[in-house]
């Protein structure tokens, strides 16, 4: 027993030393000062930017495109159900979720500072007919969990992604 917790002791200070942490709920700096997104209010990946973005604390979110240092623009949003099998009756048995996101970033001239991106995100669902109310709600909920999942992508994209200046030429 005493073997076991210097064990375990030992292996949480390992951990701990080698600055080991849980991703969980981090909020990461953008670099951007002031940041408009240009997604309709009541859009769920921007209810869900602003959430992240305020818990950043380091940017600022504003109403009008011309005063911000960055735009967020969606480019596409594809959501798609496929029938993944059926059983030997033709019923379907599961499905596909499948979200496809296209981004970008422009300053307030337009001109593109992050070059558009794309991030794809898919979920399998089982399906029973006699269960028809709770799969629908169990899928609902995937769907929203992928949401979540991808403007958490975007903020570490959007984080890591170190942004073009626009007035500089590509050199190719």
């Amino acid at each position: 027993m005493l073997l076991r917790s210097l064990a375990a002791l030992l292996l949480a200070a390992v951990v701990a030393g080698c600055g080991f942490q849980l991703r969980g709920a981090q909020s990461a700096a953008l670099p951007y000062k002031t940041l408009h997104i240009a997604l309709p209010e009541t859009s769920e990946v921007r209810i869900w930017l602003e959430r992240y973005i305020r818990a950043s604390g380091t940017t600022t979110l504003v109403d009008n495109a011309k005063e911000a240092e960055a735009i967020f623009q969606q480019l596409s949003d594809n959501r798609q159900k496929t029938i993944l099998s059926v059983n030997a009756q033709g019923r379907i048995r599961e499905h596909r979720l499948q979200l496809t996101y296209r981004f970008r970033i422009v300053n307030a001239k337009g001109q593109e500072i992050v070059p558009p991106n794309e991030l794809s995100l898919s979920r399998d669902l089982t399906y029973d007919d006699s269960n028809v109310l709770a799969k629908d709600q169990e899928e609902r909920l995937l769907w929203r969990d992928m949401t979540s999942e991808l403007v958490s992508q975007i903020m570490r994209r959007l984080s890591l992604i170190k942004p073009k200046d626009p007035n500089q030429e590509d050199d190719e």
